[in-house]
Parts: C-alpha cells; sequence; structure tokens
C-alpha cells in the first residue's frame, strides 16, 4: 500500500509555505521556505527563556543606542538566524507607528535593508513588512525603484492589493482570519470553506492578480484553522502559525489544487483604476477593511511599545 502524503507535504506541491513564527525551533520542524515576523511575534518569542539571551545580548551590545534602534538590531538578530534555517526570505516588519508618514518608513526600510546587508545578508532575502495605508504603499513604491522588496501586510480589501501591485510591491498579505473574524462577528454565522468571506477575499485578488498579469505575489495570511488554508491551494505563497501547520501534518486527507492562473484567466473581473481619492473613498466605505486595518496598526504599535520597554528595564 502506497504512503499516504500528509496535508503539508501535499500543500507544498502547489503553494510556497511559509511559517509566521519568529520560534527557531517551529522553523527547523515544519521546514518551510520562507519566513515571516511581525512585532507581536517577536515580542512573543523573547517572553520565552529559551529567546531571552538574545534579547539581552543585543541589548548589551548596543546598550548606547535608542531603544528603537536596538529593536531595529534585534529585528535582525532574529531575521538572521531564521535565514540561517531557511533557503528563501525572511520578513521583518518596519514600526507600525510609522504607518501615516511616507518619508519615515522609507528611511526605516533603507535602515533595516543596510544593517541585514551589514550582517552580509543580501536585500533579495529580505520583504520589509508595511502597513497597506495609502502612505505605506507610497513608501513601498519607492523602495521598490531602489531594489528594496516590500511585504505589503495589514490588507483586507481588493482597492488595497490593487494599489499595491501598481505601486510594484513584490509581496501582498491578505488577512484571512481577521477578515472571518469580523463578519462572524457581524453575523453571527461561523463560516467554512469556500464561504468563508476570508477565503474569498484572497481568491478575489489571486484572481484579479493573474488574469490582469501583475507579478506582486499573494501570500494568505493569518489563519483561523485549516480549512481556510486548504481552500486557497494554490496560492503564490500561504504563512501559517506553527499550531496550524503541526495540524496539516497530522492529517493525511487529500488536498487539491483550488486556485490556479489558468482558471484566473477565465474568471469575469474589471480593472478597476484607483488614485489617492478613490482608493481612501473605496476603503472607507468598506467597514470590515477600514476596522481591521485601525485595529491591526494599533495591535502593532501596543506589542512595539512592550518590547520597548523591555528593552529599557534591560538597559536599566
Amino acid at each position: 500500500m502506497p504512503f499516504a502524503m500528509n496535508q503539508l507535504d501535499q500543500l507544498k506541491q502547489f503553494t510556497t509555505v511559509v511559517a509566521d513564527t519568529g520560534d527557531f525551533q517551529s522553523i527547523e520542524a515544519y521546514a518551510p521556505r520562507d519566513a515571516t515576523t511581525n512585532p507581536s511575534l517577536i515580542l512573543k518569542a523573547v517572553q520565552k527563556p529559551e529567546y531571552r539571551p538574545l534579547l539581552e545580548q543585543t541589548v548589551r551590545e548596543h546598550k548606547g543606542k535608542a531603544s528603537s534602534d536596538i529593536i531595529d538590531h534585534l529585528l535582525i538578530a532574529f531575521g538572521t538566524k531564521i535565514l540561517s534555517l531557511i533557503p528563501g526570505r525572511v520578513s521583518t516588519e518596519t514600526d507600525a507607528r510609522l504607518s501615516f508618514d511616507t518619508a519615515a518608513t522609507i528611511e526605516k526600510g533603507r535602515a533595516l535593508i543596510a544593517l541585514y546587508e551589514a550582517a552580509g545578508i543580501k536585500r533579495e532575502r529580505v520583504l520589509i513588512k508595511i502597513a497597506s495605508t495609502w502612505e505605506g504603499i507610497r513608501a513601498a513604491e519607492v523602495l521598490e525603484a531602489e531594489g528594496i522588496r516590500c511585504n505589503m501586510t495589514l490588507l483586507f480589501s481588493l482597492p488595497q492589493a490593487i494599489a499595491c501591485a501598481e505601486a510594484g510591491a513584490q509581496l501582498v498579505s491578505p488577512f484571512v482570519g481577521r477578515i472571518y473574524d469580523w463578519y462572524k462577528k457581524a453575523s453571527g454565522e461561523d463560516y467554512s470553506g469556500a464561504n468563508d468571506p476570508g477565503v474569498q477575499s484572497v481568491k478575489g485578488i489571486y484572481e484579479y492578480y493573474k488574469k490582469f498579469g501583475y507579478p506582486t505575489e499573494v501570500m494568505g495570511a493569518s489563519f483561523r484553522n485549516t480549512s481556510q488554508i486548504i481552500e486557497l491551494a494554490g496560492c503564490d505563497l500561504l504563512t501559517i502559525s506553527p499550531e496550524l501547520l503541526q495540524k496539516l501534518a497530522d492529517s493525511d486527507v487529500s488536498i487539491t489544487r483550488k486556485l490556479s492562473v489558468e482558471a484566473a484567466a477565465t474568471a469575469d473581473i474589471k480593472k478597476i483604476t484607483l488614485d489617492e481619492k478613490a482608493f481612501r473613498f473605496t476603503l472607507n466605505n468598506d467597514a470590515m477593511a477600514t476596522e481591521k486595518l485601525a485595529e491591526g496598526i494599533r495591535l502593532f504599535c501596543t506589542d512595539a511599545v512592550k518590547l520597548e520597554t523591555m528593552v529599557e528595564q534591560l538597559r536599566g
């Protein structure tokens, strides 16, 4: 009897699997091609005993610098270690407090890449994560022109995705689970499978990009269950938490491809043109996207402050 392939290995046949974690052990265990981090994941990691020494060492080596600079060095320390464990790219996030400041986001992106390059890491292996605000998208446009690749995060709507692709962003990360959360709370309905609004959002973005030939990669993110992941088999990339990676590894139920360039080419989609006014108006008209974008920025800002507080306490 032939050996049954688990769902994680099946998924890897259709989609690039990315580990959504700052935990080195998880990255080693699931062998993803890429990995993503954010302030919340780094904060979670440094609170574990096994990663506390990395935080302490970084603070000790850069004690005379500002807390924000020390955190940049911490992000690069995590990213460099992660890159030693994977063949692909790591995503490193800019400070969410810069989400409405184009110039400061550009400066931060350049600074992070400079630190990586000083550590011997080529910029092609790094994605700078930026919130998909109008200001963040404009920053990404400048950075991409300089060869600094960007991962557009906190993305909840097609208008955001279109603006990111028009700006030449390398990759977008639509947040499946947070979209699902909003609709579940608003309607009281527990969505599943292809009816999941988060799944439908990513499918719509994928089809739009492939239909109109945008090279920007689509990476579904923020999953709540394996059903959401399985429904997006065939998406360019999917970034998945260690808990859900394990569930996929523990199951050998068959997975079939759900998204493809060929199917997207036949989709009945009209091209949309967005200037700044149209972008802001359409985003404002989408209550879910507006609320989840604002909430996401607030949550990342809160965790960035907590990380700074930890640094300050260690500095004494």
